[in-house]
């Protein structure tokens, strides 16, 4: 028998009593050769959850604009929102304005208190449970969390198409014409800076949420705001909207907004 045949044979045999091994040797072989499996990720124990998120927004509590103005800082600050001084370039993620622009086409406004007329409505992306925005983005760019109902924004997918902010009925999203980067008089190194060509909008602070903590404008509103699960009947937004006259914007459009106003 030549050599090589001689070694044919032998790596044979070596096959068929590995493939004879019992299951612990081919496992324990299988360990020793195979990198060890990643670990799974899941959201940390701190996080706060919900099924839909709402907030509850005490309109009667805010005087004038200087109540909103804490509110939209902390939000724009932690962000990363520049702020450009001409009114074209502005970028919005929250802010305030009348009852009449804030309600238009969705209740009556004859004979409305004078004070309500007047009174600062803060206003924001309305996370709805039924977003036209969403069905609109054809990178899904804009997309819903199924999870707990924040829609969301990628910015790396946005094209900067705008279809989302035709589709939007609130004008709750922004565009970058500009780099917005220069704009910024403070970086969060936490938080990603946008580019030129890019939409942007409010996301209910869905990092702070991993972390257990309210959004940034929740926690500057010193009870003016209330944020919380809106399918859970215990939750303080429930128990607010049972117990108060709220309203929403434009609910005739059938988009359900989770963005409530005591009036």
């Amino acid at each position: 028998m030549d050599t090589s045949r001689r070694r044919v044979l032998q790596l044979l045999g070596l096959s068929a009593a590995a493939l004879s091994a019992p299951p612990v040797f081919n496992a324990l072989a299988k360990e020793a050769h195979e990198p060890a499996a990643a670990p799974q990720i899941g959201p940390s124990k701190e996080a706060l959850t919900a099924k839909q998120w709402a907030m509850v927004i005490d309109t009667p509590k805010f005087k004038s604009e200087k109540d909103v103005e804490p509110l939209v800082e902390a939000c724009h600050k932690i962000h990363n929102v520049p702020h450009w001084d001409e009114k074209r370039w502005e970028i919005k993620w929250l802010w305030a304005t009348h009852y009449e622009h804030a309600f238009t086409g969705t209740v009556s406004r004859r004979f409305v208190a004078e004070e309500v007329q007047h009174r600062p409505f803060l206003v924001l992306c309305n996370h709805c449970e039924n977003p036209p925005c969403v069905r609109a983005c054809p990178t899904k760019a804009t997309f819903k969390r199924p999870e707990d109902g924040i829609v969301m924004m990628d910015f790396h997918r946005c094209i900067g198409c705008r279809f989302c902010m035709a589709a939007c009925p609130f004008g709750a999203r922004s565009f970058n014409y500009r780099d917005p980067r220069p704009a910024l008089k403070y970086t969060n190194k936490q938080f990603p800076t946008r580019m030129k060509g890019v939409v942007e909008k409010c996301s209910f602070c869905v990092e702070r949420l991993a972390e257990g903590k309210m959004p940034a404008c929740v926690e500057a509103s010193e009870g003016k705001l209330t944020f919380g699960d809106l399918f859970d009947e215990k939750s303080k937004v429930r128990e607010l909207i049972k117990t108060h006259y709220t309203i929403r914007r434009k609910v005739n459009l059938g988009t359900e907004p989770a963005v409530y106003y005591i009036v």
